[in-house]
């Protein structure tokens, strides 16, 4: 009897520290998980039955952390041997629909490798973008507020309202997202093609400056998706808000139980994960 839920593959290398959160995240919403080291899928120092081939999954996850210590760049070394390992395995998977995602570490990777803001067909490339250290010259981890803007993701069409805020923490020194170009120079492409996935917002849902916007990136950006959007890449923690426990004023909300933003958010990627089986 086949098993139920669908498979995520989650990339570990040394450095990488959020992939047990993300993983018992997947699982408690019914997806089959897997931390899955890069030499697994490259096939090098690793016993036969560890091998591991992307396309037996339907998604792959880039989790939080310090992959490689973040030396040269927060999401360089990562991003530079997954292309290596990975690359044209990966523009085919991305093709195929899959969804490919990359959380705080994990965005940084995808901009690397050139697959956010992304080309037509998934290839990856030259980075388009470079996640920098934050305008407040320090590592930023408070609780954070996003704003959903209803674009082109495929996980959350139909899902949420345009405008949906989601309480989703955040935990980063480099995340301020500089686009090529100049200041702001493709932020209007990139809004005509619905990639803009997420916006930093305050409580009212207006977007700010700091402490709301806590890296300064251009156009108060928190997540970007790519054209065809089934890659995106998210700087706050979602697996850190999948119960409203987990919320710094769960007691002024009077939560005693029930699922957070981050559960709402990642639920989306299995469904879609499931609908694309």
């Amino acid at each position: 009897m086949a098993e139920k839920g669908s498979r995520i593959a989650i990339l570990s290398i040394e450095g990488t520290n959020c992939d047990e959160e993300l993983a018992r995240a997947f699982r408690l919403l019914g997806a089959r998980p897997e931390i899955v080291h890069l030499k697994q899928f490259e096939g090098r120092d690793v016993p036969t039955e560890k091998l591991r081939r992307l396309h037996d999954y339907r998604a792959l996850m880039v989790p939080g952390g310090f992959s490689a210590g973040d030396y040269v760049r927060a999401g360089a070394v990562l991003g530079a041997r997954v292309k290596s390992v990975l690359g044209k395995d990966l523009a085919d998977f991305v093709r195929a629909g899959n969804l490919v995602g990359g959380i705080c570490n994990g965005f940084q990777v995808l901009v690397e490798m050139g697959l956010l803001p992304g080309r037509i067909g998934g290839a990856v490339g030259a980075p388009q973008a470079v996640l920098n250290t934050n305008d407040s010259a320090h590592f930023e981890c408070r609780p954070t507020l996003c704003r959903w803007e209803g674009g082109n993701f495929r996980p959350m069409s139909g899902r949420f309202p345009k405008g949906t805020v989601f309480y989703i923490p955040s935990a980063h020194g480099e995340g301020k997202l500089m686009l090529a170009g100049g200041k702001g120079a493709n932020l209007p492409e990139l809004e005509e093609n619905g990639q803009i996935l997420f916006r930093w917002v305050d409580p009212d849902g207006r977007t700010g400056g700091y402490p709301w916007n806590p890296n300064g990136s251009e156009g108060n950006v928190a997540g970007l998706s790519n054209r065809e959007g089934n890659v995106f890449g998210l700087m706050p923690h979602p697996e850190r808000s999948i119960s409203v426990l987990q919320y710094a004023d769960r007691t002024r909300r009077g939560a005693t139980d029930g699922p957070g933003d981050g559960w709402k958010f990642l639920e989306s990627l299995v469904r879609y994960t499931e609908r694309n089986t």
